[in-house]
């Protein structure tokens, strides 16, 4: 387990909490975009393998999520989760001027690290998308048409093959377990729709990477809005069997080799 410290910031709503994992004479920085109802907590094991690949890492807990302030799992504004990422950024920036950021956004943060990419891609030396929600993502139009979306929490086994990972969610209290929220869907239709008519994103390098048999963000509709980022310096791994979390996978070894190995690909060095 990599050591880690938090740092609380100003954000675009109120205090946002972002988290550290420093490295030693790190060669470049790396930041951990979470998904939706989870926390950058979560992503302690990749941040262990990116620190140990030579990164420093940062990540923030989104608006309304982890320790950050906010209603919880509610996002009026993606475009304002995007600010606070900036903020984040700007912090690691500050800390290791010069070296080269790396994206890594998993599910609803592969949304917010695709956005971030078409206003601040001039920032980036990379992207990483797992398992985004981008593209034709069916389940907002689903939940907009009902009077009341309905008390559906995601199902713990759902994310992952691995029964561990799945009571360790179902245990964790910084996990939201209840019921979408309007706003945040009526959110996520609009930024599915922003993201998919603001371009591609030039020949910024392109990791794309999906459970086979992902059932929140479904493969298919995914590829759409990776076709519409793609500016031709696209890699894609899917991995049969997996489930939504490959980072969390019975296979996340193979998926970690994956990640270093782009990066070792297109980093200086």
């Amino acid at each position: 387990m990599a050591d880690s410290r938090e740092h609380a910031l100003p954000g675009t709503r109120g205090p946002i909490t972002a988290r550290e994992w420093p490295g030693e004479r790190p060669r470049y920085v790396a930041l951990l975009l979470h998904g939706y109802g989870e926390h950058v907590g979560r992503y302690e094991e990749l941040a262990g393998v990116l620190v140990g690949h030579g990164a420093a890492v940062f990540g923030p807990d989104h608006l309304g999520h982890g320790r950050s302030a906010g209603e919880r799992v509610l996002i009026e504004d993606f475009e304002d989760v995007v600010t606070d990422v900036r903020t984040v950024a700007e912090l690691a920036e500050a800390a290791h001027p010069g070296l080269p950021v790396v994206m890594v956004g998993h599910s609803m943060g592969g949304l917010i690290a695709a956005r971030y990419a078409q206003r601040y891609g001039g920032t980036l030396a990379a992207l990483v998308l797992s398992g985004p929600v981008i593209g034709a993502w069916e389940l907002p139009g689903r939940l907009l048409a009902l009077d009341e979306i309905p008390d559906t929490p995601i199902s713990p086994a759902s994310l992952s093959r691995d029964p561990e990972v799945a009571a360790a969610y179902a245990a964790d209290p910084l996990v939201w377990h209840g019921p979408m929220k309007r706003p945040t869907v009526e959110s996520f239709a609009r930024t599915l729709e922003t993201v998919s008519k603001a371009g591609d994103v030039g020949r910024l390098p392109l990791l794309w990477l999906h459970g086979a048999e992902d059932r929140l963000v479904p493969l298919a509709g995914s590829r759409i809005g990776i076709e519409e980022l793609n500016g031709g310096e696209l890699t894609e791994r899917t991995y049969p069997g997996a489930r939504h979390e490959v980072f969390n996978e019975t296979n996340k070894a193979r998926v970690f080799a994956d990640v270093t190995r782009f990066l070792d690909g297109v980093l200086p060095g």
